[in-house]
């Protein structure tokens, strides 16, 4: 696994370090913006990483959860079961005291009026005996059925405290590991704006284009793509589905969860259940995967995706290639 905070740092300290070592005339030794948001770009790529084993991590302790709450609702008939067992083996051990044990069981052999009544009467208490052993027995059963029930929901509980325990540990990290971005970017705007200042010029900002009407696509894919081409503009946030925010594999497993398909809250796990094509094949509706299994968009046409890029911008439309491109999916 690599180490996105160390990586972060790393970069954060080469700045702050050049900007002690070099004299104060010499402001061409400081990073120039180009080579900040080189840095910004692979701690991005990074981050995007951890936010993906994040959301399947995420997933298999729902899934933990699900299975202790089935775990504890097979309880129930366990213990009715066990209930039931000793209430029958309690009546067992009194019936026996009041009847006095082997001393009525003599008296009611010898009582017999002849041999066929003293063979019936034998035979009654065989019967009588097997089915106090089979109460027992299903007691026994019963209980050891409860008992490992328990132990399995406690190993359940304890791992599911593990998995709490690393989520917040690797939320803590990816919380800083944005900040630390987010710092970077603020760097590289400063640097930019003060570039700009010197050399007394201005480029005049270039309005957002408009994305028009969503592209036409019937069916299943059609669904799809209108669902992502109404979250546009919405903010990134790690770790969400929705409604207000996303994440990429979020945006994509909502898109196609609009259109009846379930997908999994994970880029790999996203990749391992669709049909995989080539970019020859794409239609819109498919999915494009990248970033080594670290970020997925939702293809429209046209060499464009739609896409939940990270947390300093929003869901947008964007060129295909707009990052190392991993693989096609088809849901």
């Amino acid at each position: 696994m690599f180490n996105g905070r160390t990586v972060l740092r790393a970069a954060v300290a080469a700045v702050a370090v050049a900007a002690m070592v070099a004299p104060a005339c010499a402001a061409h030794a400081d990073p120039s913006p180009e080579e900040i948001q080189a840095q910004i770009d692979k701690g991005n790529k990074e981050v995007e990483l951890v936010v993906e084993q994040y959301n399947k991590v995420n997933g298999d302790l729902e899934a933990t959860q699900a299975a202790i709450a089935k775990l504890q609702a097979d309880l129930g008939p366990l213990q009715t079961s066990m209930d039931a067992a000793r209430e029958n083996a309690g009546q067992v051990a009194v019936s026996a005291y009041k009847t006095g044990g082997n001393l009525a069981t003599w008296s009611l052999m010898l009582g017999a009026a002849s041999s066929e009544s003293f063979t019936d009467r034998v035979g009654t208490l065989e019967q009588i005996s097997r089915s106090q052993q089979r109460d027992l027995d299903a007691f026994s059963a019963a209980k050891g059925a409860v008992d490992a029930e328990q132990r399995r929901l406690g190993d359940q509980v304890a791992a599911q405290s593990r998995q709490k325990t690393e989520l917040e540990t690797r939320r803590k990290q990816i919380e800083g590991d944005i900040a630390r971005l987010d710092e970077m970017q603020r760097k590289a705007e400063q640097a930019a704006a003060a570039a700009a200042a010197k050399a007394k010029t201005t480029t005049p900002a270039k309005p957002a284009p408009n994305p028009g009407p969503p592209p036409a696509v019937s069916g299943a894919a059609g669904k799809a793509v209108s669902y992502a081409w109404a979250q546009l503009g919405k903010k990134y946030v790690w770790g969400t589905a929705g409604p207000n925010t996303f994440d990429c594999s979020g945006l994509t497993m909502m898109a196609w969860n609009a259109a009846g398909v379930s997908l999994p809250h994970n880029a790999a796990e996203q990749y391992s259940r669709v049909k995989h094509i080539s970019r020859s094949q794409l239609v819109p509706g498919d999915l494009v995967f990248y970033n080594g299994l670290g970020h997925v968009g939702i293809y429209i046409g046209n060499n464009q995706i739609i896409h939940a890029p990270n947390s300093r911008t929003v869901v947008k439309v964007a060129p295909i290639d707009i990052d190392t491109l991993y693989g096609y999916g088809r849901p």
